[in-house]
């Protein structure tokens, strides 16, 4: 306890006062580090997050002292800072004496990695890197198509191995490899960013470009499927000003579709951006990037100045956000307020962010993909990307494939494909030595149904009845090698794990069932039981989805209960 002194107080009794305030004090030394870091940089609130991840970035952590420091020179309560820092995953808060290696190799033990071999990885890398490195246990990375993946520090590994690990970690390897890509030039000069400039100049009309959207059919692409041009019409019917907010948060394990296109052609994504946010009247667009793909950060921050000397951007800014790890921001409006540097908490509905979204602003929400056909169908017209459907779907769809197929990846395929035509026909068959047993048709949260119901078009409300969804459109291939069980538990650990605890049916909810479905013998009407009610009351799409994937093995796979 700290030193005091007695003071006297007229007409009252006699009280103690310390020398300084109550609370953790702001250490001199760790004020001038922050404050050097920061530099010129604003202080607004919204910048939280990326001000925590400067401080991570040049010190490979978070100490007590520097979060003192940031918000005090933040203005801000030590507990704003604190309860954003230990909100998200990839901010490692150092305790007091606490010495933490500067090296951290996460690695992913989602469904496909963990069926591709992520337990031998942590199980051996731990005792390999002792020392050297701390080994933690991460979610999916969206890099499902090389499984299993490790990231030391900021460099992927693909294929991993505990050699290939440990080279990384004694070489130093902790940089991001940016892969080749389609740049400004190469993009402007394949008739790139002609659409926009013609939208500026007039020589297309607002109503006509949504109105060719709405004939084409796109819906957004990051799992609701919102048809894109009602989408506009809506944003743009409420007084500005208004905002963007770019959804490149695909957390969903089995999706790895937008970072595909992020990383070889990101102009085509950035124009079909900037058409959008001149239809709405956007001032200003944020791409949320999630953490986990930082190639493409510094690719967009090469990139992005380039069209705003060009003059593309016009008045409006686009700014680029980093996620810190957290599923739920793939959540519209948790990405909100994690873009406002808050914790990625669901917002209650109404208000629903077309009317009051970003800062309180009517705001467009957009995903990668649906941004990135834009540009083709003002160019190609409606009726070339809706007549590209299959078994009765619309359009195109890239799906995430990974598991036991020959040719993982993203796959163009047309919409309302069947996952048989998928396997067949896209992705190279099934592999040696498997036969094909089952399928997750939309990620973690899509269910699980059984390879007998393979002919059933992998396409938006076709699966509702069997509950199940496309979703983000990840698939994901189980063979008579994997366990259906398994893999549900895999999944719930995953939602235990990413639950952002804001409502008891999901936080609570998701610890129960783990619990449960760990036991070698279910207790199959308690979980039903459970399901309906984290079905039924959970705040948002995570809770409400999170036993899917059970109660489909409750449904459609008896012979791995036994």
């Amino acid at each position: 306890m700290g030193q005091v002194k007695k003071y006297s107080h007229p007409g009252s009794a006699r009280r103690y006062a310390r020398f300084q305030p109550k609370g953790r004090q702001v250490d001199i030394d760790a004020l001038e580090e922050v404050q050097a870091l920061l530099g010129e940089r604003s202080r607004q609130r919204d910048l939280l997050i990326e001000h925590l991840h400067l401080i991570q970035d040049h010190y490979g952590c978070l100490s007590a002292e520097h979060l003192t420091a940031l918000a005090h020179d933040m203005r801000l309560s030590l507990a704003e800072v604190y309860e954003v820092a230990t909100f998200y995953a990839h901010f490692d808060i150092v305790k007091d004496g606490e010495d933490l290696p500067k090296i951290t190799v996460r690695v992913c033990d989602s469904l496909t990695c963990e069926m591709m071999g992520t337990q031998k990885l942590l199980a051996e890398l731990p005792s390999l890197l002792a020392g050297k490195a701390r080994v933690v246990r991460a979610p999916c990375m969206g890099r499902c198509d090389t499984a299993p993946v490790a990231e030391v520090g900021h460099h992927h590994i693909d294929h991993a191995t505990s050699q290939t690990v440990a080279e990384a970690v004694d070489g130093g390897h902790l940089h991001p490899e940016i892969p080749p890509y389609t740049d400004f030039d190469a993009y402007t000069a394949d008739g790139g960013y002609e659409r926009l400039r013609q939208c500026m100049d007039g020589k297309h009309k607002v109503d006509d470009v949504i109105e060719q959207l709405e004939s084409s059919a796109l819906r957004g692409l990051g799992g609701a499927g919102f048809p894109t041009g009602r989408k506009w019409r809506i944003v743009r019917g409420y007084p500005g000003p208004r905002l963007m907010a770019v959804n490149a948060d695909e957390g969903e394990p089995g999706t790895f579709k937008d970072r595909y296109y992020l990383e070889r052609d990101p102009h085509r994504f950035l124009e079909g951006m900037l058409i959008a946010a001149w239809a709405v009247d956007a001032e200003a667009s944020y791409i949320y990037l999630r953490d986990e793909y930082p190639a493409i950060r510094a690719l967009l921050l090469e990139e992005i100045p380039k069209l705003e000397a060009e003059g593309l951007c016009g008045n409006r800014k686009v700014v680029l956000r980093r996620g810190a790890g957290a599923y739920i921001c793939g959540e519209e409006s948790a990405m909100i307020e994690s873009i406002e540097g808050k914790r990625g908490l669901p917002r209650n509905r109404p208000p629903y962010v077309a009317e009051v979204g970003l800062f309180g602003r009517p705001t467009l929400v957009q995903n990668v993909e649906t941004l990135y056909w834009v540009r083709d169908i003002i160019d190609k017209g409606a009726d070339w990307f809706a007549s590209q459907g299959r078994n009765g779907g619309k359009g195109l769809r890239s799906y995430s494939v990974s598991g036991r197929v020959k040719q993982p990846g993203v796959k163009l395929a047309p919409a309302g494909v069947t996952v048989r035509e998928l396997i067949e026909e896209f992705s190279g068959g099934i592999q040696d030595g498997h036969e094909f047993k089952g399928y997750l048709p939309g990620g973690a949260s899509g269910g699980i149904l059984p390879a007998s119901m393979g002919d059933l078009p992998l396409e938006f409300g076709t699966l509702d009845k069997h509950g199940c969804f496309v979703g983000s459109h990840a698939v994901i291939i189980l063979s008579d090698q994997d366990s259906a069980k398994d893999a549900a538990l895999n999944l719930m650990r995953f939602f235990e794990d990413e639950s952002c605890g804001q409502c008891t049916p999901c936080r609570v909810g998701t610890e129960k069932a783990v619990k449960l479905m760990a036991q070698s013998t279910w207790d199959q009407s308690l979980l039903e039981e459970l399901s309906c009610a984290m079905t039924d009351a959970s705040i948002c799409g995570l809770g409400q989805a999170a036993s899917n994937p059970l109660r489909c093995v409750l449904k459609y796979f008896h012979e791995d209960l036994s």
